[in-house]
């Protein structure tokens, strides 16, 4: 799952198509990366240890980035202390834990649409908390999300065919995502975006330290030789390697590329184009695992994109 899309300001020689083209490649790392995660949980490692993995690795990979580029970005005021931990707690440490839990036990494309309601969220928040100006699009954006979300999980079935862990798991992940973007927004107010991300993956690895302690880690699983499992069932991979992708690749490159997209291209676009994920991960996991999505959650799937669309605009 992408990072949230931050509002900094665009310089006045952008590049709109360098700007998509990083966007449109950091969606489909992204999408790689959710089939991924998937291998790596079927392998034995819990979705609390893989989000311990990614935030930890996230944390450690850039603060030696900014402490060699940017040491100064790395000062930290005691009044920014709580928001800080609140931030990496609340929304990367449960936004990441509920995410893996959810493409753990639904198909990865599911997964990602339900959570993608994260921006309605936020539109509705900012209207009724805020009480900032929101367009009339957003009751449209949310009848489209019922819609295409009831569709998704099949609800006229009565017991749907997904698993109800699963689904609660991606409707908590949407709500973390929520509060994450809502926060983000105010946080770069005072601090740049990756000094933001670096303190906030890093409050969410120490506070996966105090639930899980690192001696309880499965270390000795990490060397295990694990199939990549659907079409690729007959090529094996080390866990670690696949650990390593997860933090290098599906976290601090995708994330570099977003901040950089923003240089070009204004936040609301990026945040429409970044609607690809879901898309696209639904094609790689059909492609890799054999996921295969019914006709009324293809048709769910486009409403909801449909209504998320909107959503993003309505601010």
């Amino acid at each position: 799952m992408g990072e949230p899309i931050y509002h900094v300001d665009v310089p006045t020689d952008p590049h709109p198509l360098r700007g998509y083209a990083m966007v449109w490649t950091a969606a489909l790392l992204f999408a790689v990366n959710g089939t991924v995660s998937k291998v790596v949980l079927e392998s034995g490692i819990t979705s609390l240890e893989l989000t311990q993995v990614r935030s930890t690795g996230a944390f450690l990979g850039l603060a030696i980035a900014l402490a060699l580029i940017a040491p100064a970005r790395l000062r930290v005021g005691i009044r920014e202390l709580g928001f800080l931990v609140v931030f990496g707690i609340t929304g990367l440490a449960f936004v990441q834990w509920f995410y893996f839990l959810s493409i753990h036990k639904l198909p990865v494309g599911i997964a990602l649409l339900i959570e993608y309601v994260a921006p309605l969220l936020v539109a509705l928040w900012a209207r009724y908390v805020f009480h900032e100006r929101v367009r009339r699009r957003i009751w449209v954006a949310l009848a489209l999300a019922l819609v295409g979300l009831s569709l998704i999980v099949e609800l006229w079935s009565g017991s749907s065919a997904l698993d109800g862990l699963g689904v609660a798991a991606a409707l908590a992940a949407a709500l973390a995502y929520a509060v994450y973007i809502l926060m983000a927004e105010r946080g770069v107010r005072k601090r740049d975006p990756i000094s933001l991300s670096c303190y906030g993956f890093g409050f969410a690895a120490l506070f996966w330290l105090v639930v899980q302690p690192i001696w309880e880690f499965p270390f000795g699983r990490v060397d295990d030789s694990v199939s990549l499992l659907g079409e690729l069932d007959s090529v094996a991979a080390p866990v670690w390697l696949l650990l390593l992708f997860v933090v290098v690749v599906g976290t601090m490159a995708t994330f570099a590329l977003i901040v950089s997209a923003l240089q070009h291209v204004s936040a609301t676009r990026v945040g429409i184009v970044a609607m690809l994920e879901p898309v696209a991960a639904t094609a790689v996991a059909w492609i890799w695992l054999g996921e295969v999505l019914g006709a009324a959650q293809l048709a769910g799937g486009a409403i909801v994109l449909a209504g998320i669309v909107l959503a993003q605009t309505a601010r």
